[in-house]
């Protein structure tokens, strides 16, 4: 038991202690919000994709054998959509709430605390798995987020032919995914390997990736939004959380995931909120308050919750 705790705090603390330096900087005034905001664009459009296309590409994962770890993924995400969608139409009577509470359970920060968690955790083998996994769920996330926050809109524009357009947008203009798709092209093809400089280059941008990214996650986080919740955010919050990771678990059992697939999956579902989903509150017209509240909250205690979880699982010999 000792070694799953030692285990649990090695793949965990790192990523506080970048969060927590980054959110020193910021109150020391080190950082400004200027230049989080042009790191986390730098780190989402070129950093991690770099990170993402060459972990596939160096790999040799038998990415066939991810198709159960995948499919558990996705009902994983189903459920928790479907059961935040059913708890929120009986018990939320404003609409504008409905939509963020909802994607504040099933949407996790898969792209930096999720796969930083996993890096930490199984290294160059658990980044090749826990890319592909985030590149197929991210689609869908994008695809239920844009469904459930839809509701809320009064523009005569928003039709469902013009969702469906947004959610295609945001699919194929997500360089996450766009990586990911060049890398599985590159591996099937007959082609020549990278160039080295090439390769160096992109290996020097992969570096910078999830420190950067964590970083600016920490200087970003806002202890008044985090102390400020309300009983909406609060529900959002344990959802998050205890269920969402708890659901892992059980499906994961059920699909017969053990060792990295099942670490995978626990860490990316135990993940916070997705610092995304603030976004797209904010430009669907949502409670952009509320997923203020569920992102600070999540950000911070679900890294303690993926450390005890982590612990008890490598102590059964599941992760």
């Amino acid at each position: 038991m000792i070694a799953a705790v030692i285990f649990a705090i090695t793949i965990v603390l790192p990523n506080l202690f970048l969060m927590g330096l980054g959110f020193f900087m910021k109150k020391r005034g080190q950082v400004s919000q200027a230049f989080i905001d042009q790191a986390s664009y730098f780190v989402f459009n070129y950093c991690l994709p770099a990170l993402l296309f060459f972990s596939v590409v160096d790999s040799e994962v038998d990415y066939a054998k991810q198709i159960t770890l995948i499919t558990a993924g996705v009902v994983v995400t189903f459920i928790l959509f479907l059961g935040s969608e059913i708890y929120a139409k009986r018990f939320i009577a404003d609409s504008a709430d409905q939509g963020v509470f909802v994607q504040g359970i099933f949407r996790s920060n898969m792209a930096i605390i999720g796969l930083a968690t996993v890096a930490n955790a199984y290294g160059d083998i658990g980044l090749s798995i826990g890319a592909v996994y985030m590149g197929i769920v991210t689609i869908l996330f994008n695809i239920l987020a844009v469904i459930t926050l839809s509701r809320v809109s009064k523009s005569l524009d928003d039709t469902r032919l013009s969702r469906s357009l947004m959610v295609i947008k945001k699919v194929f203009t997500n360089p996450l995914i766009l990586a990911l798709l060049a890398a599985f092209t590159y591996k099937a093809l007959p082609l020549p390997p990278v160039p080295s400089v090439i390769h160096h280059t992109g290996d020097l941008l992969a570096a910078v990736a999830l420190p950067l990214a964590l970083l600016c996650a920490g200087a970003s986080i806002n202890l008044k939004a985090m102390l400020s919740l309300s009983g909406l955010s609060m529900q959002a919050s344990i959802g998050r959380i205890v269920i969402a990771p708890l659901l892992a678990i059980a499906i994961g059992l059920a699909f017969g995931l053990t060792g990295v697939h099942m670490g995978v999956l626990f860490l990316m579902v135990a993940s916070p909120t997705a610092a995304a989903s603030y976004v797209m509150v904010k430009a669907m017209g949502g409670n952009d308050i509320l997923a203020a509240n569920i992102l600070a909250f999540t950000t911070v205690v679900s890294l303690f919750g993926m450390a005890l979880g982590a612990a008890v699982l490598r102590a059964l010999g599941l992760m």
